[in-house]
């Protein structure tokens, strides 16, 4: 699929060792391409923000985004269908995001509204597809779909990251998923159906669980250099920890990647409301964490939906209501590092 390109990993760095180049089959100026600087900042941000536990899960022009004066968070853009919420949390981080994150089933059609309103913008979409059962794929079960799903992502021409079937190497995933060798064929016939509709404006991202690298085997779900262009792990601290730093929870999906020549996405990555006061501290150190050269995209996950109740906040991410963990996740979406498109940072 497309061209390759080729970037020096360079940047600011938490003490890790050096990256490897990083390569990507996705075709520069129409699919998402790693900065060559910096990280992406992004946020799921879902529907009635601050919204307690258990909230749903959930185009165009062929311009990439870009920066400039009307990258700023725009009350506008409140208006577009699916945006209030993202545009409330980009005013409490003090600037616009580079990647909102949403959600679709399988079966979802696309775009839905949020699809539409992020793409009709400069900001990136990041589509989190979940799976359907592996053997079916690549029986053909579900061809029509998905070749329904690429000429729909084609049809936007605008960039995309795909993330399909993420946390595979989950027990939870087992029934459909049934093994890394299933998983991978799967994943290649995907790749093979968007190639026959001449895909060119996406970008894939494959995302196990970071804990997956410690407590199970989730490197070999891997399809492939040639079959991914962002590797990525879904790193939130886990509601069995009392505290838990992110560096700890992503230490060994990062010894992983050191092997890889891919850019790195951190695609959930959050701190839980049972932290308290020490909310603030956690995200000053993910900050550090993050800076890491071969990291090229960020996405927090501002919600509390997978909280079984009100009372659960080891599993409860978002920072709305509790005003040091603003202030601290605003100083890192606000770091010249997270903000390689140099979008514009306002004061209030």
């Amino acid at each position: 699929m497309a061209a390759l390109a080729v970037l020096a990993a360079a940047g600011c760095s938490s003490g890790a060792g050096a990256a490897p180049k990083i390569t990507t089959t996705a075709r520069a100026g129409v699919a998402p391409t790693p900065p060559e600087k910096g990280a992406y900042f992004g946020a799921w941000v879902p529907p009635g923000i601050g919204g307690g536990p258990k909230a749903p899960s959930p185009g165009r022009t062929s311009a990439t985004p870009s920066g400039g004066s009307s990258a700023k968070p725009a009350v506008k853009d409140a208006d577009r269908p699916g945006m209030a919420p993202v545009v409330g949390f980009e005013r409490e981080l003090g600037r616009q995001l580079d990647i909102v994150q949403n959600y679709a089933g399988w079966k979802a059609p696309f775009p839905g509204d949020l699809d539409s309103s992020v793409l009709d913008g400069n900001r990136y979409l990041l589509l989190t597809w979940g799976g359907a059962d592996t053997r079916e794929i690549v029986q053909g079960t579900h061809d029509e779909l998905i070749r329904d799903r690429a000429r729909a992502i084609k049809a936007t021409g605008k960039p995309v990251f795909l993330r399909w079937s993420r946390d595979m190497d989950k027990k939870s995933a087992q029934a459909k998923v049934h093994s890394a060798t299933d998983f991978i064929a799967a994943w290649k016939h995907l790749r093979a159906i968007f190639k026959q509709e001449k895909v060119d404006n996406v970008a894939w991202v494959w995302c196990p669980s970071a804990r997956g690298f410690g407590s199970g085997n989730a490197g070999s779900f891997y399809p492939g250099d040639g079959e991914v262009d962002w590797i990525c792990a879904d790193a939130q601290p886990g509601g069995d920890y009392d505290y838990r730093d992110l560096s700890e929870a992503v230490k060994l999906f990062m010894e992983w990647a050191r092997g890889r020549a891919k850019p790195i996405m951190i695609a959930e990555f959050g701190v839980p409301r049972s932290y308290g006061e020490r909310r603030a501290e956690w995200l000053r150190a993910a900050a550090k964490t993050l800076q890491d050269p071969q990291i090229k995209a960020v996405v927090y996950f501002d919600s509390d939906e997978q909280a079984e109740d009100a009372r659960d906040k080891r599993r409860a991410f978002s920072v709305t209501g509790d005003k040091r963990a603003v202030s601290a996740l605003r100083e890192l979406a606000t770091t010249p590092y997270f903000n390689p498109r140099n979008l514009p940072v306002t004061s209030d």
